[in-house]
């Protein structure tokens, strides 16, 4: 386990603890009231932690190298019946946005998603799950296909922005982005989006149109990223923490400013910490959501989508 700064009394904390174990078991000593001391103080510590998290802190965990991906959910979800489907049918298959069949119970669905490596080979092969246009053009295509066959739509979201190079510009970045969020309003199927670690700027927005939208407990949905924002505004990184606290970026800010419908929790230390939960957690989310969606008439699906992204911003004096 890798743990980040402000996990240090955490770590110290484990490391006594399985000192005393070792002692436990290779001696006579009875260390049984100082392990049960040192776990009550853990978990007292674990949730003084977790439960007064900042900004910075949510944005950290959201990058943490041990939390699940889009494919891990993918497989805890689906199991044995996700069917890949590849390519833009224009330029190739962009490896960064992975997207596909699968079931969920008794009911298939179109997911479609950003995807990062787990290692520096995978990363490299995902590009840092930074999609180029070819592969929102890959996911607008699937999503087109799932409904023409009248199949709901799931997205999961985990970028840190859209690939920014010479040769995805030329290719119509900001096109295939843009013509995403258009399509997206007018697909005629639900739409269910859960942002499972980072949403940055366009690059999250290009899947990010949803009936039903939402976040894990920790995760960050954003025009720009802290240190990019850091960078823009003060010329440096080292302020990155107070970027992250006045872009208001994390999952209860998006709640309270109403642009997403709802937080997914997570178990206490992330969703690292605990995958079954938070697979079976997300699962509940995504099957009650599509209860809900399912009998709306299509016409009033769409009516109520496009009304919601409207209403977004609007204020009075």
């Amino acid at each position: 386990m890798e743990y980040l700064d402000f996990e240090l009394p955490i770590k110290e904390l484990e490391d006594q603890l399985d000192k005393c174990q070792v002692i436990g078991k290779e001696s006579d000593v009875d260390v049984t009231t100082t392990c049960q001391q040192i776990e009550k103080k853990l978990e007292e510590t674990k949730k003084n932690i977790y439960q007064n998290l900042s900004a910075w802190q949510r944005v950290q965990l959201s990058r943490h190298p041990s939390r699940p991906y889009t494919m891990d959910y993918v497989r805890a979800l689906c199991g044995d019946t996700f069917l890949e489907l590849f390519g833009d049918r224009g330029v190739k298959d962009d490896k960064a946005m992975i997207g596909g069949l699968g079931k969920i119970g008794d009911q298939s669905f179109m997911i479609v998603g950003q995807q990062k490596g787990f290692n520096t080979k995978t990363r490299q092969f995902r590009n840092f799950g930074m999609a180029n246009p070819e592969g929102y053009r890959k996911a607008l295509r699937l999503m087109r296909m799932a409904e023409k066959f009248n199949i709901p739509v799931i997205t999961l979201v985990d970028t840190p922005g859209a690939y920014p190079g010479l040769e995805a510009e030329e290719r119509g970045q900001g096109e295939a982005i843009a013509r995403n969020i258009f399509e997206m309003f007018r697909l005629k199927v639900p739409i269910i989006t859960v942002i499972v670690g980072e949403g940055a700027s366009g690059g999250a927005l290009g899947i990010g149109v949803g009936d039903k939208v939402f976040m894990l407990e920790n995760t960050w949905y954003s025009v720009i990223s802290p240190e990019s924002c850091s960078s823009i505004l003060w010329r440096s990184w080292e302020f990155k923490e107070r970027a992250a606290e006045a872009l208001k970026l994390t999952s209860f800010d998006m709640q309270q400013n109403g642009l997403i419908d709802g937080i997914i929790p997570e178990p206490l230390g992330g969703a690292h910490y605990d995958r079954e939960t938070t697979f079976n957690t997300v699962k509940e989310y995504i099957l009650k959501s599509f209860d809900e969606l399912k009998n709306i008439p299509t016409e009033q699906l769409i009516d109520q989508r496009v009304e919601k992204y409207c209403n977004m911003g609007v204020y009075s004096e």
